[in-house]
């Protein structure tokens, strides 16, 4: 059985960082296309981050370019993203994902398994 649990989010200043954290279970980080995702308040929910598994490509969203860096550590299967120089419109709950199914990260919004998420508000 599949289970994700992230933590790490939290409030932070405009320019400062946080890194989050997901616990993976029930599959391998390195075995699995792998996500992060957020969604703010009366937004869609968007794709931020992913690792593909046929490849081991990385993918950015064109709003966090430069500033996140989404990485896997298979010693302890979980996933991070650690996020720099974050604005005011980076507030959201952040979500982790993964598909079984998946060997790429054109599905990120659609993958099956998700966290129960963690909220990050950067506010001054």
């Amino acid at each position: 059985q599949v289970q994700l649990v992230e933590s790490g989010g939290g409030l932070v200043q405009p320019g400062g960082s946080l890194r989050l954290s997901c616990a993976a279970s029930g599959f391998k980080v390195d075995y699995n296309a792998i996500g992060w995702l957020r969604q703010a308040p009366g937004k869609e929910r968007e794709g931020v981050s992913c690792i593909s598994n046929n490849r081991g490509i990385t993918y950015y969203a064109d709003s966090v370019k430069g500033r996140f860096t989404m990485s896997r550590d298979s010693s302890t299967n979980t996933m991070y993203l650690q996020m720099n120089n974050l604005k005011p419109e980076d507030t959201a709950v952040y979500y982790c994902s993964t598909d079984q199914y998946a060997s790429d990260c054109q599905g990120l919004l659609d993958f099956d398994s998700w966290g129960q998420g963690t909220q990050v508000t950067v506010s001054s």
